[in-house]
This record gives structure tokens, C-alpha cells and sequence, in this order.
């Protein structure tokens, strides 16, 4: 039998499915809890309140400057020395939630601020309590002017998963390593096929997005 057929046997991509399928589900719920936080904290940035938006602003900054990695480390390493113990899982999905929501916090507050602020005024002048000319006028179009940076944004998310296999998170680049840790020659095949597996999943978020942005935009 050649390299190929038994790097990818039906067993080891069974394997590799069961690894994507646990990348997929820490990518999507890291993404939506992300998504709710940074969009808070980037309407708390834009607003300005006193005190607060600096603080919130200091703390994105400092997020926005850190590895990923040193995150993660200090999420499953660290923070079980003050007693709060995680699953590789629940760690990976901290990291990345809490890396993920300071990023988007500064697209959320760029996306706004992109608004023409004659929108506020037009909807402040018909009545409208400034909170809710923010959620019905402002926000849905600051959302439209968000989805290339906010694609990029979830795709890197995405991609980033694989940090995780430093905490040994058995999502889909943890699992090659231990097919070709088996058998070196199967080294190649595993990340050939887990790079097709990458590019699939983020190139359909991709056109995801784009048809997103013909049917609204």
C-alpha cells in the first residue's frame, strides 16, 4: 500500500473529522460570545461614558497587544493556581473569547463611527431616545460596514484554534500530530489534509459573508 492510502485510511479520517468537529464547535461558540462582548464593549468605547470607556479602552489595549498563546497559557495554566480549574475546552474557549472580544470591540467602534453622524441627528430629531436611535438607525448600518473586518476577523478566530494544541485540545491539528506521530512519513499527508480541511471551512465563511454583503449592501 502507498503512504497515501494508509495516511488516509478511513480510520484516520474518522480521526481527523472528529478533531474538525471539535474546532468547528469551539470556533462558533467562541465567535458568538465574542461577537456580544466586543459588540458591548465597542459601543461602551464609542459612547464615551466617563471613567468607564478609559478604563474598558485601557484594558482592549493591553488585550489587543498580548499573544494569543500567552492567553491561553495563562487561562489553563495560571488560573488554576487561584483555584479556577478548566478543561482544555472551556480554556481554549476563555482565551480566545476574551483575545476575539477586544479585537472586535475596535471594529464594532470603527463601524460606528464609519455612520454618518447626520443618522443619529435625523433619527434624535424625530423622537427617538438616543439608545434607541443607536440599536434601530445606527447599528444595523455600522453592522453592514463591519462584515469584511469582521470575517477576517472570525476566519483568524478560526485559524487560531490550533494554538490550543499546546493545552492538548483534541481539535483537528492536535489529532494529526498524533497520526503522524505513529509514523513520520505520514508528517506530509496530515498537513496537506488538514490545510484542504482549513480552507474549506474559512473559504465558505468567506463567500458566506460576500453574499451577505450583495443582499444587504
Amino acid at each position: 500500500m502507498s503512504i497515501l492510502s494508509q495516511a488516509y485510511s478511513w480510520i484516520n479520517i474518522k480521526f481527523l473529522l472528529a478533531g474538525l468537529g471539535i474546532t468547528l464547535e469551539v470556533s462558533l461558540i467562541s465567535i458568538v460570545l465574542s461577537f456580544v462582548i466586543g459588540l458591548i464593549l465597542g459601543i461602551i468605547r464609542y459612547v464615551g461614558f466617563k471613567y468607564v470607556s478609559a478604563l474598558v479602552g485601557f484594558v482592549i489595549d493591553i488585550l489587543r497587544n498580548l499573544p494569543l498563546l500567552l492567553i491561553i497559557f495563562f487561562t489553563y495554566f495560571a488560573l488554576p493556581k487561584a483555584g479556577l480549574r478548566m478543561t482544555p475546552m472551556s480554556a481554549a474557549i476563555t482565551a480566545l473569547v476574551v483575545f476575539e472580544s477586544a479585537m472586535l470591540a475596535e471594529i464594532v467602534r470603527s463601524g460606528i463611527i464609519a455612520v454618518d453622524p447626520g443618522q443619529m441627528e435625523g433619527a434624535r430629531s424625530t423622537g427617538m431616545s438616543y439608545w434607541q436611535a443607536m440599536w434601530h438607525i445606527i447599528l444595523p448600518q455600522a453592522l453592514l460596514k463591519m462584515i469584511p473586518p469582521l470575517v477576517s476577523q472570525f476566519i483568524s478566530l478560526i485559524k487560531d484554534t490550533s494554538l490550543a494544541t499546546i493545552i492538548v485540545l483534541p481539535e483537528l491539528l492536535y489529532r494529526a500530530q498524533i497520526i503522524y506521530g505513529q509514523d513520520t512519513r505520514y508528517m506530509l499527508p496530515m498537513y496537506l489534509i488538514i490545510a484542504v480541511m482549513y480552507f474549506i471551512v474559512c473559504y465558505a465563511l468567506s463567500l458566506v459573508a460576500k453574499s451577505m454583503e450583495k443582499r444587504y449592501g
